[in-house]
Formats: structure tokens, sequence, C-alpha cells
């Protein structure tokens, strides 16, 4: 396999602008590089979590998202190319509905937080809506094909369920917001 990157500083971006993969150049502040940036800033969240000590299956699935995002980024660094495909969409959602069949149904809304690796992943979904957010705001300049924000949607819904499954695979309940005449 040839080297992907073999030059790490190359100084073309010193003036403000960075290259897509088709070589053209945008400035750093244009909404596709925020979109990427978001990508990239979820993708290292995920391998913030991904670093805590998880369950075999949690860790499988979690670094299959971290390979999609990598794809979700080709796709924003090539207009036009496809990369994620109905394929990703079908996996999000069968991997949503298995992890979610071991929890029990919520009364209330979460909390962010219990362990350390569920406020971890809880974060992890914090970063997804803002990257959803900005591919929304992205594709409403430019024509974006829709399975990219549909991948984020259903992403973030995987990542609340990975944290309530990783607060129940610990042994700790999810942390249940209290109105504020319910709270001691």
């Amino acid at each position: 396999m040839a080297n992907r990157l073999s030059k790490i500083v190359t100084r073309t971006g010193d003036d403000g602008t960075t290259g897509l993969a088709s070589g053209d150049r945008i400035a750093k502040n244009h909404l596709r590089v925020a979109a990427l940036g978001d990508v990239d800033e979820l993708n290292s969240a995920i391998g913030v979590l991904l670093a805590e000590s998880l369950p075999a299956a949690t860790r499988d699935a979690l670094l299959g998202v971290q390979h999609d995002l990598f794809d979700l980024g080709g796709e924003l660094s090539l207009p036009g190319h496809t990369l994620i495909s109905e394929a990703h969409l079908g996996r999000i959602d069968r991997l949503i509905a298995a992890f979610n069949a071991e929890l029990p149904p919520l009364k209330e809304f979460v909390l962010p937080g219990g362990t350390r690796p569920a406020a971890l992943a809880h974060a992890a979904r914090t970063v997804c809506r803002r990257a959803e957010r900005t591919l929304v705001a992205l594709a409403h300049e430019e024509s974006l094909l829709p399975l990219p924000l549909q991948y984020l949607n259903r992403l973030s819904d995987f990542l609340f369920v990975i944290a309530r499954h990783l607060n129940r695979a610990s042994g700790n309940n999810d942390v249940l917001w209290q109105q504020g005449g319910n709270r001691g």
C-alpha cells in the first residue's frame, strides 16, 4: 500500500485555506470545513470513549462507527462523491435496535452522566448533534445527499442508547431528570 500522507507539514494552509480531496482549495471558515471539523471532533470523542474499559460488543460497534465517520469525512472532502450508503444506515439501525432491546423503557428524561464511559458517550452524542447541525447548514447552501445527514441523526440516537447501555452494564441506573418541585 502506498503512503497516504508522506508529509504532514505542507504550509499550503498558511493562507487560511485548506485543500479538499478534489484538489480545490476553500477557506478554513467555510461550512464544509466546519462540518469536516465537527465530524473529526466526533470521531476523536468516540476515540476517547474507546480508551475506557468497554464491553467487547460496544467496542466493536464504536470502532465500526469510527470507520463510518471516516467515510463521511471522505464524502465531505470530495463533493459529489458518495461514500455513505444505505448499508451504513442499516447497520446503525440494527445496532440501535440490538442495544436498546436490553434496556428498560424510559419514564423520564436522562441526565448526561452516570459512569465515566456513559458520560463520555453523552459528550460524543452532543458533538454528533453539532456535526448534524453544521451539515444541515451546509445543505442549505449546497446540494448534499441525504444519507450523511440521516446517518448523523441515527448516530446521535445510537450514542444515547450506548450511554444507557454502559450505565446498565456497570450495574448503575440512568440518572433521571427530576422537575424542580420534585428535587430534594
